[in-house]
């Protein structure tokens, strides 16, 4: 497939010119193997701008092999040399075999041949020890696919199936079972102890600190809702239902906008600092809170 005006799946050219490279590549690598190929993230739940990491996922019948793997590891460093300054390094995504995209489980655990010691440390979650089937993962400026469990989770499979945007391929609700309300609660509940676990870092600078507050919004209004939305909207709903006193906290996240060359590198008031980690300690125990008896 070569790029056209009539393929715009995002309201930005440059990017739908490397999301059409993309897709013709990733065709003419995996030939029959290819499947589908989509969008979520952002530019599927909503309120992308044009600073937003483009998250794909292309679906395979089967998984990669090596042969498939080489071609597609050519084809992302070409992307790099792309005419895209910033649509060239900003696509995130995996490569996911049908049959463990279906619904999540942990078995199996690993990709036939390829079985990983127990502390083997995810390259993609922060070196996270193996739980589930890892994709071929390409992360937000990187040239290089790596094994990861980034895109196997419950986030990523409601956002595709509800949310997604297709490239080619049918449609994701074909592909993926519903996604239990109770299954994606309790995803985003774990996830709040692993960014504790991490220690909430970084948070120097003042996108990061902004970041954290959107997430916990995020992680609260999904334990609130059983559905996915995007930071920006999860925190429009925390400045009225949660305590007032967190109001300007998220007003002032809310309002820092990606690659604002005013804020970009700005470090981080101190304040809102220990702010945003008093925060995380309430929206822990409102989580908690909104537990089943």
């Amino acid at each position: 497939m070569t790029h056209s005006d009539a393929f715009a799946p995002t309201p930005y050219a440059e990017l739908n010119g490397v999301l059409a490279h993309l897709l013709a590549g990733a065709q003419a690598a995996l030939s029959d193997n290819f499947l589908g190929a989509y969008l979520q993230g952002s530019f599927a739940v909503g309120d992308f701008t044009p600073w937003s990491d483009c998250d794909f996922i292309v679906v395979t019948h089967e998984d990669l092999s090596p042969a498939e793997l080489a071609r597609l590891q050519a084809l992302h460093a070409e992307i790099h040399t792309l005419p895209a300054p910033y649509w060239r390094n900003g696509l995130e995504g995996s490569y996911a075999p049908k049959a463990i995209l279906r619904r999540y489980s942990t078995t199996p655990r690993d990709p036939p041949g390829e079985p990983r010691p127990d502390d083997w440390g995810d390259p993609g979650m922060s070196g996270a020890p193996p739980k589930a089937y890892p994709f071929w993962y390409l992360d937000h400026g990187s040239k290089t696919l790596v094994r990861s469990e980034h895109d196997n989770s419950q986030v990523v499979r409601w956002c595709l199936r509800e949310k997604g945007v297709t490239l080619a391929g049918p449609d994701p609700k074909t592909l993926i079972d519903p996604v239990p309300p109770e299954a994606l609660k309790a995803e985003v509940r774990a996830t709040m102890d692993l960014c504790v676990a991490v220690g909430l870092e970084p948070m120097h600078l003042v996108a990061w600190q902004a970041f954290w507050v959107g997430l916990f919004c995020r992680i609260l209004h999904t334990l609130e809702t059983g559905e996915v939305t995007s930071k920006k909207q999860a925190m429009t709903w925390a400045e009225g239902a949660l305590d007032p006193a967190w109001r300007g906290l998220i007003s002032r996240a809310k309002a820092l906008k990606k690659g604002d060359d005013a804020t970009a590198g700005l470090p981080a008031d101190p304040a809102d600092v220990a702010a945003t980690r008093a925060f995380v300690r309430y929206a822990i125990g409102q989580a908690d809170a909104r537990r089943p008896a």
